[in-house]
């Protein structure tokens, strides 16, 4: 399996850039999955593995763009109305069957392909009709009210591209086509657990100073968002050989290890020296709030990614590092996330050379734009801050101060969850 080079890419143990580490996982990390075919109706949400070309136009005929009356425009009178005999009826799926003559109209349907001759629909709303004839008003153009074969898709174009992850719309225009099935990346089978002696199922009675392991349940759901087969490990106690053999049997049988916990750097947290002493640790520090203590790491052709134990830092360092690493593990097209411009309602401070990520909420200001509200609790282990809010600020390492008003980029988690 091709996916990530084993030559470590992290320097010494220095905090590295956001952008850094996003640029050294794009240049390593390839598809690691086989192409497999699946029907239209199991192709939502996986990725394309290879170009859909057309092999038919869409639509495959002209045909009326409404209800009415197909006619020849130059047997029409530009000043005044014109009345024609009605000599035939085409509806969907029903054609008139013949070449329409001059002089003559026929009554039309919408998506009825086209007779062949008239060039021109008139709406029935535009038309009187008087026993066997019909009587049209002047001031139509000429091909108004028809739709001309090929003019959605084309035969022989290009109407899906490998790496697209499929979405309903993009079923749709493969079906437009004739396509049965498609031809998409397997599933990646990721491996996820959570670490720490505090940490208990729910469910359960924690002792005193236990808590719910909500992190692995939140990443669990997560992964199955993106279409990964999730497999659940459980929860891990603070100890190096229980995390190394489960990390080593993982990594055998799973493309991606996914895990939350253990990766600060004090004496309980051991999920950065066991990835260290089963594999290549190729950064496990980064410049960025919330969220410092995170890996990126493999054992043999196996990524892992370690997540910090906070859980609001272990869901923005999900979605602006695994996320886009998981995807093109899976096969996926770059596709980085779109930030708008939006006015800041608040004021914040930061400290330079680190990359922020700020919990907002939208809400109208007096002009009618939406204006960025900040969350009014910044710690990393503030679960509600993320429920509550709407998206993520994103400030550069050169950014020191936000003041109300500024323009600031934002990330919608519409767009992140995509």
């Amino acid at each position: 399996m091709a996916q990530l080079s084993d030559d470590c890419f992290a320097g010494a143990d220095r905090l590295m850039p956001i952008d850094e580490a996003l640029a050294a996982l794009r240049a390593r990390l390839s598809p690691v999955t086989a192409a497999e075919s699946v029907s239209l109706a199991r192709a939502n949400g996986r990725i394309l593995a290879a170009d859909l070309r057309a092999a038919i136009d869409v639509p495959p005929h002209d045909n009326a763009a409404v209800d009415g009356y197909a006619v020849y425009f130059d047997d029409l009178d530009p000043q005044q109305p014109t009345r024609l005999p009605v000599t035939g009826r085409a509806a969907a799926g029903h054609p008139l069957g013949r070449r329409q003559n001059r002089g003559e109209a026929v009554r039309i349907f919408t998506g009825a392909p086209m007779p062949p001759g008239p060039d021109t629909v008139m709406m029935q709303e535009d038309c009187q009709a008087d026993g066997q004839d019909v009587t049209v008003r002047p001031g139509i153009r000429r091909g108004a009210n028809r739709r001309s074969r090929g003019e959605d898709v084309r035969a022989g174009s290009t109407v899906l591209r490998a790496g697209q992850r499929l979405r309903p719309q993009d079923i749709g225009i493969a079906a437009s086509i004739g396509c049965p099935e498609l031809s998409v990346f397997a599933a990646l089978n990721v491996a996820c657990f959570s670490t720490g002696d505090e940490v208990f199922e729910p469910g359960t009675t924690p002792p005193p100073g236990g808590i719910f392991d909500a992190n692995r349940h939140c990443l669990a759901a997560l992964l199955a968002r993106l279409g990964c087969v999730v497999t659940d490990l459980g929860i891990l106690p603070d100890d190096l050989a229980a995390i190394s053999d489960a990390l080593g049997t993982a990594a055998r049988r799973h493309h991606v290890i996914v895990t939350s916990g253990g990766m600060s750097s004090g004496e309980e947290d051991h999920v950065a020296a066991a990835i260290r002493d089963l594999g290549h640790l190729h950064f496990w520090r980064l410049a960025i709030k919330p969220g410092r203590p995170v890996a990126m790491g493999q054992i043999g052709d196996t990524p892992i990614f370690g997540l910090p134990g906070n859980p609001a830092a272990m869901m923005v360092t999900f979605l602006r590092i695994a996320r886009p690493a998981l995807l093109r593990l899976a096969g996926a097209a770059e596709q980085a996330p779109r930030a708008l411009r939006i006015a800041a309602a608040f004021e914040h401070r930061k400290k330079p050379g680190r990359h922020e990520f700020v919990r907002v909420a939208l809400s109208p200001g007096k002009d009618g734009a939406l204006w960025a509200h900040k969350f009014p609790r910044e710690g990393a282990g503030i679960l509600s801050s993320l429920v509550e809010s709407e998206g993520l600020v994103e400030l550069p390492e050169n950014l020191t101060q936000v003041t109300p008003g500024m323009m600031v980029d934002y990330l919608s988690f519409s767009e992140l969850l995509a």
